[in-house]
């Protein structure tokens, strides 16, 4: 089963097939909002699978779920994941850019980014999420990632 080498929350992020990722923001772990519920406009998810040279020949399913913290689902995907190469490199790693849009944040706590491979959870990413204020002013609404 392949392995993730990686994951991390940004800003932005954008992967050139066979080349390198670019990041804006990496390393997100704390949400913040005007007030309860707000919906943030966006987050990438990226994620390093490291796979054998045998298993590029093979289908994955990655997936993902974002959940609350009382256990509600805030979003979820899943996708096929297939790389083909020369059988006679080692271990390589496929980078995956997953954009989250508009995700509504409905109260305070401790949200998981849980990721799936081929049905299993191998990785998750905890993310924060708090008001920066209190409901009821008039200032502009923020969002802070």
């Amino acid at each position: 089963m392949p392995e993730i080498e990686y994951a991390f929350l940004a800003d932005a992020a954008e992967v050139q097939p066979g080349s390198k990722f670019h990041v804006l923001g990496g390393g997100v772990t704390r949400l913040s909002g005007p007030a309860f519920p707000f919906t943030h406009p966006h987050l990438a998810l990226l994620v390093g699978l490291r796979l054998t040279a045998a298993e590029r020949a093979r289908e994955h399913d990655l997936g993902f779920v974002v959940t609350a913290p009382d256990g509600a689902q805030v979003t979820n995907a899943t996708g096929r994941v297939i790389s083909r190469g020369p059988n006679d490199v080692g271990d390589i790693v496929v980078a995956i850019a997953i954009d989250l849009w508009n995700m509504t944040m409905r109260i305070a706590g401790e949200y998981s980014v849980r990721i799936t491979i081929d049905g299993n959870e191998r990785k998750r990413l905890p993310l924060v999420v708090n008001a920066t204020r209190e409901s009821g002013g008039t200032e502009p609404s923020r969002y802070l990632a």
